[in-house]
């Protein structure tokens, strides 16, 4: 029988912002869709600000979202790019976030003029079995409190993938 204590990473939320509609939001598109290997959804803007130029309704970036294998290796590669270390402030609990300065050190990316360079942010989510139990639609039902994942639990997991948070 599986350890129902035994965390393990739910999905790996990866999001580029790009601000602006049109070819530079294509670009970032294509780019996340061969880093991915699935195809990324557009984010849109929900309000607008005259001072950035942005409108309400108008595509400003994407994102995708990994689950198993997919967000497992996305993950271990990425966590190489900010070597392997964290802030405390990033890691919350039952969920942890980076950044990405440049999509090209990431490993085995080569830079292309025509795409150039993009950030992006990385938001992983950590749970337990179990945790359907929550959100499912038929017999829907709380978690107990002991079950929930702490900030220092998440640290330990960190921990574990060979992670040092600060």
């Amino acid at each position: 029988m599986p350890d129902m204590r035994e965390l393990m990473i739910d999905k790996v939320v990866i999001n580029m912002g790009i601000g602006t509609s049109g070819e530079r939001l294509q670009k970032a598109s294509q780019l996340l869709e061969e880093l991915t290997g699935q195809k990324p959804t557009t984010t849109y803007a929900e309000k607008t600000i005259k001072n950035f130029g942005i409108r309400k309704g108008e595509a400003i970036g994407v994102k995708v979202t990994l689950r198993g294998e997919k967000a497992d290796k996305f993950l271990r590669d990425a966590l190489t790019v900010v070597e392997n270390r964290l802030k405390r402030k990033q890691v919350n609990a039952g969920n942890f976030s980076f950044g990405i300065h440049e999509h090209i050190d990431l490993p085995d990316v080569e830079y292309d003029p025509d795409v150039g360079i993009y950030g992006m942010d990385v938001n992983v989510s950590l749970r337990r079995r179990g945790y359907r139990v929550k959100r499912r639609r038929i017999a829907r039902a709380k978690i107990g409190k002991n079950h929930l994942i702490t900030k220092d639990e998440t640290v330990e997991f960190l921990k574990s993938l060979g992670v040092e948070v600060e």
